[in-house]
């Protein structure tokens, strides 16, 4: 069942989202050559101290997930844990945060190179942040669902590379996976109609070869099957009186 939030609902999720990029924008400066990633965590729990208890990482025990934050390295799609890894000079991270606000919840994500990454992962990266805003375009009141997917799909493989389908995008409310799924792939005019109330988190997943995935041996994360680079993407959106509102942007 998908539920339609009320304004006061979407402030509250708006409050949260905000928060959440807050925080991700703060750990992206933290980037660089020779960090470990479970430092990144480190520096993630840090900040939320600092806000008092206003807000609680979302992640966290979430069906048992044990940190903050997700941080997928390189052909890691999704789900990638901290751990004593030291990030080098060509990688790319991506870094996927949420928390809850007064009981709900904002969902983000950002990918980001290391030093000098090559041509193609800085390609890669541009088209996947491109194609969430495309998505978003899509976002609106009267459009069917998979308008977002295709929109997301068709500039992803007009590029050359390939969306993830094992992992989708999300409603988002009072719960941190709500009805309905958002795919990166569909066929435009498809789907629901999108009504105002509706709020999800949009995020594309695209690998630089094949759309295939694994799961590694910690049962969480997902990498790429061929080996290649993966870059995500995330906002929280909702749908309003006013139009289509990123509600993570700052």
């Amino acid at each position: 069942m998908i539920i339609l939030k009320t304004k006061n609902e979407i402030e509250k999720i708006r409050t949260a989202s905000k928060y959440a990029m807050e925080i991700l924008l703060y750990l992206r400066d933290f980037i660089k050559e020779g960090i470990k990633t479970m430092e990144l965590e480190r520096l993630c729990e840090d900040k939320l101290r600092r806000y008092n208890r206003k807000i609680r990482p979302a992640f966290k025990g979430y069906n048992g997930y044990p940190y903050c934050l997700c941080i997928s390295l390189n052909d890691e799609v999704v789900h990638g844990m901290p751990d004593d890894r030291i990030l080098k000079n060509g990688d790319i991270v991506s870094l996927d945060f949420g928390v809850e606000y007064e009981g709900f919840f904002g969902d983000v994500a950002l990918t980001e190179g290391v030093g000098d990454i090559s041509e193609e992962a800085k390609r890669l990266l541009k088209i996947t942040e491109e194609s969430l805003y495309k998505g978003i375009d899509e976002a609106k009141e009267g459009n069917r669902l998979n308008d977002i997917s295709h929109a997301i799909q068709s500039h992803v493989e007009s590029a050359g590379f390939s969306v993830v389908r094992e992992f989708v995008g999300h409603g988002i409310g009072s719960n941190l996976h709500e009805e309905p799924q958002v795919p990166n792939f569909g066929e435009k005019g498809k789907g629901i109609r999108l009504k105002k109330g509706m709020v999800f988190a949009i995020e594309p997943m695209v690998n630089m070869g094949k759309s295939e995935v694994y799961i590694k041996e910690n049962g969480w994360t997902a990498a790429t099957l061929d080996g290649s680079l993966s870059a995500h993407f995330e906002h929280t959106i909702a749908i309003t009186d006013k139009g289509t509102e990123i509600l993570s942007k700052l």
